[in-house]
């Protein structure tokens, strides 16, 4: 039996958990188990199908910087995070990524709840190839606060 690929054991564990009364926390616990760093921040992940992932982050102390919002730095850990959900998710099977490159733009401070999005389609390709990534972190009110561009390096599996 062939071995699943990252993104089709995380498509078979979300759809799994996700229907679960606190399915959608646990699987956030999960995946902030298996990548501790990205796990700090304690997002949750509210949808998850293949090149379509929206996280959602709640504001509270522990992300915050000195000004009384979210700090840059928790917010380019969500946006990676929904983008390598997108990605991941959409990947043909023999595939595999890494991200080599993230761009943030800051456009007002981040307060609040917020939904961080990522929406994507993976092509299929003869040889690795570079291809961008964007994300977009909106505050309750709708406001767009956060832009990222992950650039993820994927292709057939060597």
């Amino acid at each position: 039996m062939a071995q699943l690929s990252v993104g089709e054991r995380m498509l078979s564990l979300w759809a799994k958990l996700h229907r679960l009364p606190a399915g959608k926390w646990m699987f956030s616990r999960l995946l902030g188990f298996t990548i501790p760093y990205t796990g700090s921040v304690r997002a949750k992940v509210d949808h998850l199908v293949p090149g379509h992932a929206r996280v959602h982050l709640a504001d509270r102390r522990r992300v915050r910087n000195h000004l009384r919002s979210v700090h840059a730095i928790a917010l380019a850990n969500v946006a990676e995070l929904s983008t390598g959900l997108a990605v991941l998710s959409g990947m043909p099977a023999d595939y595999n990524g890494i991200l080599v490159g993230l761009n943030v733009e800051y456009i007002k401070k981040a307060r609040g709840n917020l939904v961080i999005e990522c929406r994507c389609q993976v092509p299929e390709f003869e040889e690795r190839t570079e291809i961008p990534v964007e994300s977009t972190i909106t505050d309750e009110a709708g406001d767009v606060v956060t832009t990222a561009t992950a650039r993820w390096l994927i292709g057939p599996q060597k």
